[in-house]
């Protein structure tokens, strides 16, 4: 999947086709585990973990904030290309189940959860403004999807995309946001909406 990279030798190893740059990896999986555990990603800690000073953690993976990201968007990747692959239909039908399944996901998302919780305001800005690309790169996957779904589009792809991108966060963090519980229900019928489609049937509930 596409994705817009800074320049930090960790993403340049992620990158890669073969391992070059063993050091960053190791403090990305480190790194990784540990939110993947509900656990604060803390510089300290990580670089006696992995036995080097902070100076070089920071210079393989960057700031704090640079290595969030790497690490919540490794965790888009699969989540959404299972949801892109698990979607029925075609055309704007395919891209809103698509979008919904992910919603719902990532909602449901402990580890994320906790992360949004334990940081409100530094999960907000990276992951729905300008301070990382993270949300560049989701915008991207959008278009990606959108460009391959013959859809007939409200707008280009690239404001499609961004609209879409908007929705997503706005119910995905609404807690964080308005002090609403997140609702993919209601996020589908706004996708819907917005691709002039019928929103998929409400996910049943398990006894």
């Amino acid at each position: 999947m596409t994705a817009t990279r800074g320049a930090t030798r960790l993403a340049r190893a992620l990158s890669a086709e073969a391992v070059v740059d063993d050091g960053p990896l190791r403090a990305f999986r480190l790194a990784r585990r540990t939110f993947l555990a509900g656990t604060r990603v803390d510089m300290g800690p990580l670089a006696a973990e992995l036995g080097v000073d902070r100076a070089t953690l920071f210079r393989w993976v960057g700031n704090r904030d640079q290595l969030l990201t790497e690490v919540i968007w490794s965790l888009f990747v699969p989540t959404w290309e299972r949801a892109v692959r698990e979607a029925a239909g075609t055309g704007a039908e395919r891209v809103v189940d698509a979008l919904t399944r992910f919603t719902r996901d990532v909602c449901a998302s402990g580890p994320f959860r906790t992360h949004l919780c334990r940081e409100p305001d530094r999960a907000l800005r990276l992951l729905t403004t300008r301070a990382a690309d993270y949300r560049v790169r989701v915008t991207g996957a959008f278009a990606e999807l959108l460009g391959d779904s013959g859809a007939v589009l409200p707008l280009p792809v690239p404001d499609t995309a961004y609209v879409l991108t908007r929705v997503a966060e706005s119910f995905i963090y609404a807690d964080l946001i308005a002090g609403a519980e997140p609702d993919p229900a209601k996020a589908a019928v706004v996708y819907a909406a917005l691709l002039r489609c019928p929103a998929p049937p409400p996910t049943q509930e398990e006894p």
